[in-house]
């Protein structure tokens, strides 16, 4: 994947789990984990504004470009 998430090592940092992000920033368990995991296809930019602030970090932080550029069709 292009596009590499580092939300664990954010999460880890700020001494906070998953569940504990997920009932700040309203989104489910299942749904920040296919993040967490770099399966997901989209997140929304009012996910991620909420994210960068319970974080108290930046876009950057979270989200790094691999340097590949990936066709949409691949998997």
């Amino acid at each position: 994947m292009a596009i590499e998430i580092h939300l664990e090592e954010m999460l880890k940092r700020k001494n906070m789990t998953s569940k504990e992000l997920c009932q700040l920033i309203g989104i489910t368990e299942a749904n920040l984990s296919i993040l967490r995991s770099g399966k997901a296809k989209g997140v929304r930019f009012g996910t991620i504004n909420k994210i960068c602030f319970y974080l108290e970090c930046d876009i950057g932080d979270i989200l790094k470009f691999d340097g590949i550029l990936e066709d949409d069709d691949e998997e």
